[in-house]
């Protein structure tokens, strides 16, 4: 996409500002509950994690730590620690982030090269289906959110990045390393 096209960081940032990301807020848990379940799920408090893109109010590492697991964020507008990138990682969370992606190639090069052999990135965001009708389609009118997907794209990143699995179960999009 033409990068005259995508909003500025401004924009992006005051948007991302008027987000109520209360991690106390039983809404937002029970929101995030399909990543936080996953990883607990699949992983356990010797493992390392990312919450990445992990915003103004990180509740998934939030609620991650108090079950006593180890996580990192890191937000390229609110925790932009670049030094969190040159680690490892056996998951990451990315829950409502692969949307505003600028240049989703380079996000998900990035995504699959900081996980390690059989760790799992953990996905939520709405996908397009066709049975959608996409003029009323909530989810493309904000502004920041400039790529949409639909399950067959994912298969393409899985086939594209070399992940060995994509799981899907409603909003949860898992890949596999």
């Amino acid at each position: 996409m033409s990068e005259q096209f995508l909003p500025d960081d401004s924009i992006e940032i005051d948007r991302y500002s008027t987000h109520n990301n209360d991690v106390n807020d039983p809404r937002y848990r029970k929101f995030v509950k399909p990543i936080t379940n996953g990883i607990l799920k699949d992983f356990n408090k010797n493992h390392q994690g990312l919450d990445f893109g992990s915003g103004t109010g990180p509740v998934i590492t939030v609620v991650l730590k108090e079950q006593g697991y180890s996580l990192e964020t890191y937000d390229p507008y609110f925790d932009n620690r670049p030094e969190i990138l040159t680690e490892t990682y056996d998951y990451i969370a990315c829950c409502e982030v692969v949307e505003h992606f600028h240049k989703p190639k380079l996000e998900f090069e990035k995504l699959k090269s900081l996980l390690k052999p059989n760790g799992i990135l953990y996905i939520m965001t709405d996908l397009y289906r066709e049975e959608i009708d996409f003029q009323d389609w909530y989810y493309k009118n904000d502004p920041t959110h400039v790529f949409l997907y639909q399950k067959t794209t994912f298969d393409w990143i899985k086939d594209t990045f070399g992940f060995k699995s994509v799981e899907f179960k409603d909003r949860l999009i898992t890949l596999s390393n």
